[in-house]
């Protein structure tokens, strides 16, 4: 985990849930005499990211049921990773498919003092995002943006008049809704789960899967990132599966870019990635 991350500790849930009308009906002590949660039940991962929004941001905040709920120390990584490449304090974000939960313009903006934009496709996700924004005075200047046009990801999205820093994605992982269900699946029996909830982050279907995975996606974003090379410094995506690295950075290095990164990230024993690639 990035040395600057303030998660890099072990959770603190006895002042946890002191900020979580839920969280404390799913600590328990493990073998190990450690306080912890079921990481595989959703809702108490959901009820833990609230508290640490809560506790260190002051950021009210909930998603529905079957909305994606990610971990967000992995994803404040992302974005300390990211400051890293642009070693700069003001910075404008472009967070494409934001979902429900909105993380990363959130900590963009609580963390970092960003200025955030954030687009979506799916209209029920833009418009509870926007109630997160809505519900907390610290978030307004986070701008949402809803991408009509399904096929596309950077027309209709970026303006002419925008500049900005960086483009970060969290990509829809599979190739299709039976290959989420069947990962899910087996997620559950390697953790010996019994909950009725297969999905330990939940996720729906814009949020889990695109044709032809995320590795269509990131390619997808590649071709289009060329159209806005004067407008954005750093495109970049997470890309959650290491051999999909060799084809991506092939199309990224069709289209004759300044640079390509590939950068390593961890948490415990999962390890993750994402690309970036620049024109300047």
């Amino acid at each position: 985990m990035h040395p600057k991350n303030p998660f890099i500790s072990e959770y603190d849930f006895d002042t946890l849930v002191q900020y979580s009308d839920t969280l404390g009906t799913h600590v328990f002590v493990n073998d190990y005499g450690t306080k912890t949660i079921k990481f595989g039940n959703q809702k108490a991962v959901k009820a833990l990211n609230a508290a640490l929004l809560k506790e260190r941001y002051r950021i009210e905040w909930d998603i529905p049921e079957n909305n994606l709920c990610p971990p967000i120390p992995g994803r404040l990584d992302y974005l300390l990773h990211v400051a890293d490449l642009l070693l700069k304090a003001s910075i404008n974000l472009l967070d494409i498919g934001t979902g429900a939960n909105l993380i990363y313009p959130i900590l963009g903006t609580c963390h970092f003092n960003w200025n955030c934009t954030a687009s979506e496709t799916d209209v029920a996700s833009l418009r509870h995002a926007q109630s997160i924004v809505d519900a907390n005075p610290n978030l307004k200047s986070i701008t949402l943006r809803h991408q009509k046009f399904k096929n596309t990801i950077f027309e209709h999205i970026i303006r002419p008049e925008d500049v900005f820093d960086v483009v970060v994605c969290n990509p829809p992982f599979f190739k299709s809704a039976k290959e989420a269900q069947r990962s899910n699946q087996r997620k559950v029996k390697n953790l010996g789960l019994q909950e009725k909830t297969l999905q330990n982050f939940g996720g729906n279907a814009n949020e889990l899967w695109y044709r032809g995975g995320e590795e269509r996606f990131v390619k997808k974003m590649v071709q289009e990132s060329v159209h806005f090379k004067e407008q954005v410094h750093w495109f970049t995506a997470l890309v959650s599966q290491k051999d999909h690295l060799k084809t991506i950075k092939r199309s990224i290095h069709k289209t004759n870019p300044a640079e390509v990164k590939v950068v390593d990230m961890g948490q415990g024993n999962k390890k993750s990635r994402f690309i970036a690639w620049t024109f300047r």
